[in-house]
């Protein structure tokens, strides 16, 4: 069955989503942060310092993919470690193939 990606002009909920999925993932520093995370699993003050971004402005990128379900938390006594939600990234990976396809 073929995924519709508008109807009357209007994006599906499934596409809206990705469009979502996109903006979030398509900020510099949100790519630069999911890079470093794909090496394992890392806190916010291990990635500040290798991004050379401000511990706030990491804390609060991280917050928006948490919200989203890019990355999933683990809390450890005082310190909250980051890691990428595998499944996420494999639906979005998926949606994306079969819009692409569609253009070919």
């Amino acid at each position: 069955m073929e995924i519709k990606c508008c109807e009357h002009n209007v994006l599906t909920a499934e596409y809206a989503d990705l469009a979502k999925f996109l903006r979030i993932v398509g900020d510099d520093n949100r790519l630069r942060i999911l890079c470093l995370l794909k090496k394992g699993e890392k806190c916010v003050c291990e990635i500040s310092p290798s991004l050379n971004m401000a511990q706030n402005l990491t804390s609060s990128h991280l917050k928006v993919m948490l919200e989203f379900g890019l990355v999933n938390l683990r809390q450890d006594w005082n310190r909250n470690y980051y890691s990428i939600n595998g499944e996420t990234f494999k639906k979005y990976n998926s949606l994306i193939n079969k819009f692409l396809k569609r253009y070919e």
